[in-house]
Order: structure tokens, then sequence, then C-alpha cells
């Protein structure tokens, strides 16, 4: 069995429209039968436009949204399964890291006091020197200069932001982390610098990660393997290499041709 699976997922919602003398109620299938699997170590990129059910998909996973019907099995233990009182334990196991980090923060708290509480999730007896110390090497481990552990998110660039975010998300120790568009708000200098950041952390702590975007370019750069989502669907997966190179489905070729290409004159 792989590290995560998604077995036949679906996530539905109820509308409701018409009128008051004539009530209609309709099915947003967000989620419609998603079928995937990660291994360990892994990056999976999920690539599609806004609207095609990525981010359903990835509350769905972290159990923020229930699934309607099917399975989310990760490391041989089925979450869809489990009981609302174990689902907030298990969840130090799976982290997320949103697109606006500024949004995801507390304005009311220092960077120290955003991880050492996330560490403590995990560890609640460390304390004092050794919380101190355990902070210092997460914000190094991010590119964090450990002497600003006392400002206040509204204090940093947008970048820095989002590496108080991955810190935060990586404090718990969880197996699996899910990045839903976490580039898309920064300048494109800084995404590079990020996206960087995220292929060091797999290398050096083995991350399993889903990396969400619209972007099928920057989730070439990262990922190991692809799934293209349209309409609630997977309608292409494969290495990152095959899908950006040799697509298949038609969408996919229709998010290649979407990337902007610099044109020279001779």
């Amino acid at each position: 069995m792989s590290y995560l699976e998604l077995q036949d997922l679906h996530t539905h919602f109820s509308q409701r429209g018409g009128t008051i003398f004539s009530p209609q109620h309709h099915t947003i299938r967000a989620v419609n039968g998603v079928t995937l699997s990660i291994e360990k170590g892994e990056i999976l990129g999920l690539v599609g436009e806004s609207g095609c059910g990525k981010s359903t998909l990835s509350r769905t996973i972290m159990q923020l949204i229930p699934a309607t019907s099917g399975a989310v099995v990760l490391d041989g233990e089925n979450l869809s399964a489990l009981p609302k009182s174990l689902i907030r334990k298990r969840r130090l196991d799976f982290q997320m890291i949103f697109q606006d980090p500024y949004a995801s923060l507390n304005p009311r708290m220092t960077v120290f006091s955003t991880l050492s509480e996330a560490i403590c999730q995990r560890h609640p007896n460390v304390k004092g020197n050794a919380l101190v110390e355990r902070v210092k090497t997460l914000m190094a481990t991010v590119g964090l200069d450990p002497k600003v552990m006392q400002k206040y998110p509204h204090e940093f660039s947008g970048g820095q932001r989002q590496r108080i975010a991955i810190a935060r998300a990586l404090a718990p120790e969880p197996k699996l982390i899910i990045a839903d568009e976490p580039v898309s708000a920064l300048d494109v200098s800084i995404q590079s610098q990020i996206l960087n950041l995220i292929k060091k952390l797999q290398k050096d702590l083995g991350l399993t990660m889903i990396f969400i975007s619209h972007d099928l370019g920057v989730v070439h750069y990262i990922a190991d393997r692809i799934a293209v989502m349209f309409g609630g669907q997977i309608v292409e997966s494969g290495s990152a290499d095959r899908v950006f190179h040799e697509p298949e489905a038609e969408y996919t070729k229709k998010l290649l041709a979407s990337i902007p290409q610099l044109k020279t004159t001779a």
C-alpha cells in the first residue's frame, strides 16, 4: 500500500436555488471519484484551474470537510472512518501551508509563540531553554534568523511570512504536508526562493507533500509526479516530465498552451 491513498473519493455539496414558491436543490460534485496514491518522500503536484476542486480535495484529505464517500488512507489507517474525537489528535500528522501566509498567521502572536505552540502540540513536556532551542533550529531550517523570533507577522515581508508558515507546518513533525497555492501570492523572485526551500526540505527531511497550484510550470519544477484535475476528477497523472512534455489529456494540453512564452525577434 502506498503512503497516502485516495480511494474513489467523493465530496458533494447541496445547493439551494429556485424561488420561495418553487425551491430547487442542486448537488455540486466538487470532488467526484478521485483515486490517487502518493509514495513516502514524494511530492505530488496537483494542478488545475480555479474551481476544479483542488482546494476541496485538500480539505477533504485534511478531514476539514467530510467526504461524501470513499476513503483517505494515510500510512495504512483510514482517516475517513475515524470519529471526530480522534481526528483532532491525528491531524498533527498532516499539516497545511496556505496561500496567504498573513491571513493564516495569528497577528497577535510572535514567531516564537506561533512555533512553540505548534511544537508543544507534539511535545507538551518541552519547555524553557529546550523549547527556545527547538524554535531556533526550526527557524534556521527555513532560512530565518532566530534573532527575530519575538517579532510579529506584520513586521515581515511576504516571503518571510511564508517561511514562518512553513516552519509552523513542520513544527509538529507531520507525516504529510499539503501546500495549497503556497507561492501564488508572492513576487516571482520570492517564489523561486520558496520553491527551492521546499525542494531542499524534501531532500533533507524526506517530506511527503501534495503541492497544489494552477501553474503547471511551477508544478513541473517542484513535483516528482503530477495529477491534473478538471471538473472534480483526475484527468491525467504521471511523472512530472512525462505529463509536462508528453501530455495525453486535451485539458492538460490547454494548460500547457496557456503558459506565457517569451518571444524574441531576430
